[in-house]
């Protein structure tokens, strides 16, 4: 946990694009990895209606959810003038897609997301004997929050509920990691157009 916010706090300092920027999201996600793996085996988990099949389509059509309620709340933080502060904290995230999403971005944004679904849905909710769920997703957003950005930390206090119930309901991390990926990638893509540089 210490090295994964040591690296979260260096992240967004770096420029965006930059080698050390890369650098420290392949960080992230390798501090994540080994922390999950290290801890013991991680589940995949399987679907309660057909316990042979693993959660695939509704997992993804979570993620399509949450990037539609993420659409709404940006348009609401960039229309109202009291919410500037957190237009900032909008733009300052994407300043890291430069001027446009590079297939590496796409690729770490990708990994990054995976890597945090099997240390906070895996490894952590494995050791959280009492509400994993609000433990899990508290300890994400307490991570999260060493970016000093304020957007990415509400954004993994939902992210965070929403796939720690994903383990709960599935008894694994595949559900997690489908719509973590999902969710990433979209605002990814979207973000950009809701808040243009110029």
């Amino acid at each position: 946990m210490v090295a994964g916010a040591v690296v979260l706090a260096l992240m967004l300092r770096f420029d965006p694009g930059s080698v050390g920027f890369y650098a420290c999201t392949v960080a992230l996600a390798a501090v994540w990895a080994a922390g999950a793996f290290l801890a013991g085996p991680v589940h995949l988990g399987r679907t309660g209606r057909a316990p042979g099949r693993r959660p695939l389509l509704v997992p993804f059509g979570i993620g399509v959810g949450l990037i539609a309620l993420f659409v709404v709340g940006g348009l609401v933080v960039r229309e109202v003038p009291l919410l500037e502060p957190l237009d900032r904290a909008v733009r300052h995230v994407v300043a890291y897609t430069g001027d446009g999403v590079a297939p590496g971005l796409v690729v770490v944004t990708a990994v990054a997301g995976i890597c945090e679904e099997l240390f906070f849905r895996g490894a952590l909710y494995d050791a959280v004997r009492r509400h994993p769920v609000l433990v899990t997703a508290a300890v994400y957003v307490v991570a999260t929050a060493a970016t000093g950005n304020i957007m990415l930390a509400f954004a993994a206090a939902l992210l965070g509920v929403v796939t720690a119930l994903q383990r709960r309901a599935t008894g694994g991390v595949l559900a997690g990691c489908i719509t973590h990926v999902t969710w990433s990638v979209g605002m990814l893509f979207i973000l950009p157009m809701l808040f243009p540089s110029a």
